[in-house]
C-alpha cells in the first residue's frame, strides 16, 4: 500500500509540473492587422444627411493619433469636426460644428490617424463619405507631386479644387477656401481628388504651414495648374512646388554694434538702395550680406548719436526707419580662409573679410610655389558676400604659400590687415576624375548642369550652350546631376509665380547616381527627352 501512494504522488507530481511548464506566457503572436470598421451611422455613402454627427464601431480597441493634422475634410470646414473619444473605444464619435451645405458631398479622409490599440497598426487612408442632398459626386482626378528643384518632394501637401467661376480671381487663393481638398501621405507624392461634381476648376498645391487651406507666400510653397481643369477628366496632373521669391521688402535694422546694424528683409536683397542719415547729412554706409541669414549688414561711419534714420529703396518699395543706438563695441578688421590645406584644381583661394575691404595692393601680396618661385595671380573681391577671390593657375603636387604683408588689404573704416600668411596644397591630376556629358534631345540651351551629393549641395556647376559639357578634375564622389533649362539665361534657377502665372524654370534629373572614381574618364550620354 505504501508503495502504491508514492507511485500515485510521483504520477501526480509529474502531471502538475508538466501543466505549470505547458502554462508559460510568450505573448501569442503579434497582431499585424489593422482595425475593421463594423458599423457606422449613419451608413459610408449615406445621402440626406441632416444630422451633425456620425459614429464609427470597430472590431477592435483603437486610438487616435494625430488626428487634427490627418483629419482632410473636403469640402473644407471652418472648424475641424470634434473626434472623441481621445482614450482607446471601440466607437468614435466625429461631431460637426459647422452648419453643412446643402446638397453638397462630403469626405473625411482620416489618413493614419485611427490605429489599432495594441500594436498601433493604422487603418490606411479610411475615408467616410456621406451627402446632405439627394446623390453622391463620384467625379475623380488624380496626379503627382514633385519638388521644383530638389529630387525629394515634400509630404503632406494639400491639394486643392477652386471652382472657376464668375467670383474666381488671382487673389481668391489668398483669402477664401477651395471647394475641394485633399493632402499626400509623409511617404507619397501621389494625390486624388474623389467624389467632384462636374465643372471647371483652378487646381492648386500648397505645402500649407499653418493648415488654413489659405496661401501665404511667405511662409508656403505653391504649385498650380497653368490652365484650367475640367471634370470629368482623364489626365494626370504634374505639380511643381516651388517657393516664391516674392517682391522685396526691408524690415526695420537693429544695431549689432557700434557701427554696424542688422536688417532684415523678404524677397531678393540685390539691388536694394539703404541710405543713412544723421539728420540731413547723408552717413557712409555700404551693405553687405549676412552669411546663411535672411539679414543685409549695414555698415555705417557715424559720430557718436541717440538715432540713425534708414531709407529702404527697391522697386516699388520705400520706407524711412529710425534706429536708437547705444554704445558697443566696434566690429574689427580679420580674416578666415574658406579652404584651407588642400586645394582642388577647380578651387580658388578665398578669404572672408569680417569688415568690408576698400581698398586692394597687389603689389604686398606674393604667391610663392614649393621651389619658392613667384607665382602670378590677381584678385577679386565681391563686397556684397565680403568674399576675396585670388586665382592663379595650379599645377600637380605643388605646395603654394601665400603672404599678404600689411597694407595689402584696408577696411571701409581704413584700418589696415596684420601680415598674413596661408599655405595650400594640391595633389595629383590623378586622384580626380574627369566626366563629359552628351545631351541628347535638349529642348533649348542655355542649360545649366548641376552636380550634387546626396543632401542636394552643389559640388560643381557648368554653363552650356551645346550639348557636350566637360567637368573637368572632379572629386571622386558619388554624384546626383540635374538639368536646369536657363529659359532667361541669367545662369541660375529661377522660381515661378502665382500672380504673374508663370511656372518655375524646369528641372530635371539623371535618373541615377554617378560613381566617379580617381582617375576615372566618364564619358555620360543622356537622352533628356526620356528624363
Amino acid at each position: 500500500m505504501k508503495n502504491r501512494i508514492l507511485f500515485v504522488f510521483a504520477v501526480l507530481l509529474f502531471v502538475l509540473t508538466g501543466c505549470a511548464r505547458r502554462g508559460n506566457i510568450d505573448g501569442g503572436p503579434k497582431d499585424s492587422l489593422p482595425p475593421t470598421l463594423e458599423v457606422s451611422l449613419p451608413k459610408n455613402f449615406s445621402t440626406d444627411f441632416k444630422g451633425q454627427e456620425i459614429r464609427l464601431t470597430f472590431d477592435e480597441y483603437v486610438k487616435l493619433k494625430d488626428v487634427s493634422k490627418q483629419l482632410v475634410v473636403s469640402p473644407p470646414l471652418e472648424h475641424t469636426p470634434d473626434v472623441r473619444p481621445l482614450l482607446p473605444s471601440k466607437t468614435l464619435t466625429v461631431r460637426f460644428r459647422d452648419t453643412l451645405r446643402p446638397n453638397t458631398t462630403y469626405s473625411l479622409n482620416f489618413g493614419q490617424s485611427i490605429q489599432d490599440n495594441n500594436e498601433g497598426v493604422p487603418l490606411q487612408q479610411f475615408r467616410y463619405v456621406f451627402s446632405t442632398g439627394p446623390y453622391i459626386d463620384s467625379l475623380a482626378i488624380n496626379g503627382g507631386i514633385s519638388d521644383a528643384l530638389e529630387r525629394k518632394a515634400d509630404n503632406f501637401v494639400t491639394v486643392m479644387l477652386y471652382e472657376w467661376n464668375e467670383t474666381f480671381n488671382d487673389s481668391t487663393i489668398y483669402k477664401e477656401k477651395p471647394r475641394y481638398v485633399t493632402s499626400t501621405l509623409d511617404s507619397a507624392v501621389v494625390f486624388k481628388l474623389e467624389n467632384l461634381k462636374e465643372g471647371r476648376y483652378q487646381l492648386i498645391a500648397l505645402k500649407d504651414k499653418s493648415n488654413n487651406y489659405k496661401f501665404d507666400p511667405r511662409s508656403d510653397k505653391i504649385a498650380f495648374a497653368s490652365e484650367p481643369v475640367v471634370v470629368p477628366s482623364d489626365k494626370p496632373y504634374k505639380l511643381r512646388l516651388f517657393k516664391e521669391n516674392g517682391s522685396f521688402r526691408g524690415l526695420r535694422p537693429s544695431q549689432a554694434s557700434g557701427n554696424r546694424m542688422l536688417g532684415g528683409f523678404e524677397g531678393d536683397p540685390r539691388g536694394a538702395v539703404y541710405t543713412v542719415r544723421n539728420g540731413t547729412e547723408t552717413v557712409p554706409s555700404i551693405v553687405t550680406r549676412m552669411p546663411e541669414k535672411d539679414s543685409v549688414q549695414i555698415w555705417y561711419k557715424a559720430p557718436k548719436v541717440d538715432s540713425l534714420q534708414v531709407s529702404i529703396k527697391k522697386d516699388a518699395f520705400e520706407k524711412d526707419f529710425w534706429v536708437k543706438l547705444k554704445n558697443q563695441k566696434k566690429d574689427s578688421i580679420g580674416f578666415t580662409a574658406e579652404k584651407a590645406g588642400t586645394l582642388s584644381f577647380r578651387e580658388q583661394f578665398q578669404l572672408r573679410s569680417a569688415t568690408p575691404l576698400t581698398a586692394f595692393d597687389n603689389t604686398k601680396i606674393t604667391i610663392r610655389d614649393k621651389d619658392s618661385a613667384s607665382v602670378p595671380f590677381t584678385t577679386d573681391y565681391d563686397v556684397f558676400n565680403q568674399k576675396l577671390t585670388v586665382v592663379f593657375e595650379k599645377k600637380e603636387e605643388q605646395r603654394y604659400k601665400i603672404n599678404m604683408m600689411p597694407g595689402a588689404l584696408v577696411d571701409f573704416y581704413g584700418h589696415e590687415n596684420d601680415t598674413l600668411d596661408y599655405t595650400v596644397a594640391t595633389r595629383r591630376l590623378g586622384d580626380y576624375g574627369n566626366m563629359k556629358v552628351v545631351l541628347q534631345n535638349a529642348k533649348s540651351f542655355p542649360v545649366i548642369i548641376e552636380l550634387t551629393d546626396a543632401k542636394g549641395k552643389v559640388l560643381a556647376r557648368e554653363v552650356a550652350s551645346k550639348p557636350e559639357i566637360d567637368f573637368l578634375s572632379l572629386t571622386p564622389e558619388t554624384y546626383t546631376m540635374r538639368l536646369i533649362y536657363d529659359h532667361n539665361g541669367n545662369g541660375e534657377w529661377d522660381s515661378g509665380s502665382w500672380m504673374e502665372h508663370r511656372q518655375p524654370e524646369e528641372v530635371i534629373y539623371f535618373p541615377k547616381d554617378i560613381i566617379l572614381r580617381s582617375n576615372w574618364d566618364i564619358n555620360q550620354e543622356w537622352d533628356v527627352g526620356g528624363g
